[in-house]
């Protein structure tokens, strides 16, 4: 069996059945696909590949400074000991923004996806089924480093024996790794409809809404076309119930879907 293959054998493995049902405090409720070991290593791999050949590309540049070390000393007014020091220390920072600041950034600026979880279609969730946020980046991933020192071997078996697929870093951060399904469009004359409200004039009370219920919409407007017609609308009515009295009168005669529709689509101006 090829590589490929035993990462999808690992990955159906790990993930069959488990799903995860969240209830938001506004008691609204959403089922994610919980992502496999093996979608979760590969990410991993290929995050690891980018990551030695930025190290490779900054450790050149570091030797090509080093070489100038003396004359940096002099300018700096530094000892021989100092100057070595001085480029330890540069050195143990770059590995740490490398190795461990990559997941943080990318966790918290792409919405809990690094370029090994794109590419594999898998994001960080917060337990609620809120975005991620970079406390919550920074806490998950400060834990990575006890896990790899350990070769992600503490990752794999926590991750087997959670029901939730989670390693340790989730636990202590609160999160889960999901399947990103937004891109999946089951129906695309009704994904059309959300592409031809941005015609429509934005809602006016839309700064209203906390970032809370903005997620509650972009969570619905994803999974709108691949949830059988009768969630839909029973999701659709109990999300637009908290949000018109913040929209008000805007909302006036528009369906639960539209008004959500309208909103995801004021956004994306």
């Amino acid at each position: 069996m090829t590589h490929a293959g035993v990462f999808a054998f690992a990955d159906e493995c790990a993930y069959v059945e488990r799903n995860v049902t969240v209830r938001t405090p506004e008691s609204v409720a959403f089922t994610y696909e919980l992502a496999g070991l093996g979608s979760r290593f590969l990410a991993v791999a290929l995050d690891t590949m980018i990551q030695g050949v930025v190290a490779l590309i900054a450790g050149f540049l570091l030797a090509l400074a080093a070489g100038s070390a003396p004359s940096i000393g002099a300018a700096l007014r530094l000892s021989g000991n100092q100057v070595i020091s001085l480029f330890l220390a540069i050195a143990i920072f770059l590995a740490f923004v490398i190795f461990i600041g990559y997941f943080m950034v990318f966790e918290a600026a792409w919405n809990g996806q690094t370029p090994g979880k794109r590419v594999l279609g898998i994001r960080v969730v917060r337990d609620g089924g809120y975005p991620i946020d970079l406390s919550g980046a920074v806490l998950r991933n400060l834990v990575r480093v006890v896990e790899a020192i350990f070769s992600y071997v503490p990752a794999a078996i926590s991750a087997l024996l959670s029901s939730q697929n989670k390693r340790l870093g989730d636990f202590v951060a609160g999160t889960i790794v999901v399947r990103d399904r937004a891109f999946e469009v089951s129906n695309p004359k009704a994904w059309l409809q959300g592409e031809q409200s941005l015609g429509l004039p934005p809602l006016t009370a839309q700064e209203n809404l906390t970032p809370e219920e903005w997620a509650l919409v972009d969570r619905y407007v994803e999974r709108r076309t691949s949830l059988p017609p009768s969630v839909v609308a029973a999701t659709a009515a109990r999300v637009a119930c908290l949000l018109r009295p913040k929209v008000g009168a805007a909302a006036g005669g528009l369906t639960d879907d539209d008004l959500l529709l309208r909103l995801f689509a004021s956004r994306r101006r």
